[in-house]
């Protein structure tokens, strides 16, 4: 009875969650298609200006409006998430490919590897995130490229750190033994046998992780870090409207809520994954 009423808790739980998760996936699915798509159909030049300055939402021919140039707000917020999904998904994307590599050479072969790799990223870790991406960008410079640079560098930790983990976990595992006793190499036996039992956990990882690099690409533009003020960015276009905070508030709103509304998506995706594919981040 008793496993009988924790499967069924655990069942509630799942199906309270679901509408979440599959509103999580919708408007992750949304943003990739309105960013990729978006500026294709509402034609237009985000750095166009005109006399029409800081006109409010559901104005004529400018249905969300115009900042203090007069350039359209609508277009601007399709072009500005193209450099946010960019960054986000490039810097996730490698951070998860050299940490998970890392992380997976430390726990299988041990000993100076393992010290190596993780000391060094304890030394990354010792910092706050956004502080190593600061530090990153202002000896590189500023651009997509040193951002995505940035990014990938202050994430590598925690995807060595789970690949690690689950590494020393995978190889006391009897098909990791009978490899090495066939005389299979260190590398073939990573890559084929036990890279494959970790996917589940790194792609949850990846998936919250984006949520993270999204946030740390808007921060970096934010602070006049990331990419250059001619380039429509939903970060900096924050930071330009907060001027216009109490006079036009949809200056900060619109791209504000656009970067928290992708953020949470990622975290219920993220949350969602995992238990579909039964791992933990």
């Amino acid at each position: 009875m008793t496993t009988i009423a924790v499967a069924g808790r655990w069942s509630r739980r799942r199906l309270a969650r679901k509408p979440l998760a599959i509103a999580a996936w919708a408007v992750l699915a949304l943003y990739v298609v309105v960013i990729l798509a978006g500026p294709l159909v509402v034609s237009g030049d985000p750095l166009a200006q005109s006399s029409d300055q800081l006109l409010p939402a559901f104005s004529p021919g400018h249905l969300l409006g115009t900042d203090d140039l007069g350039r359209d707000q609508l277009v601007r917020l399709l072009h500005g998430g193209q450099p946010l999904l960019l960054v986000s998904v490039a810097s996730t994307a490698l951070a998860a490919v050299l940490g998970s590599a890392l992380g997976m050479i430390a726990g299988f072969f041990g000993r100076v590897p393992d010290t190596v790799v993780m000391r060094s990223m304890d030394i990354v870790l010792a910092f706050p995130l956004v502080l190593v991406a600061i530090l990153m960008v202002a000896v590189l410079g500023g651009g997509a490229v040193n951002m995505i640079i940035a990014i990938t560098v202050s994430q590598i930790p925690y995807f060595a750190r789970l690949a690690r983990n689950l590494t020393l976990r995978e190889r006391t595992h009897d098909y990791v033994r009978s490899a090495r006793a066939l005389g299979v190499s260190g590398g073939t036996v990573l890559r084929r046998e036990i890279l494959p039992n970790l996917t589940g956990s790194l792609l949850v990882q990846a998936t919250s992780t984006l949520a993270i690099a999204a946030g740390l690409a808007s921060a970096l533009s934010y602070l006049g870090l990331g990419l250059n003020a001619s380039t429509p960015d939903w970060g900096y276009m924050v930071k330009a409207g907060q001027e216009f905070m109490f006079s036009n508030p949809g200056l900060v709103l619109q791209p504000g809520l656009l970067i928290t509304v992708f953020a949470v998506a990622c975290n219920f995706a993220g949350d969602d994954l995992g238990d579909a594919l039964g791992s933990r981040k």
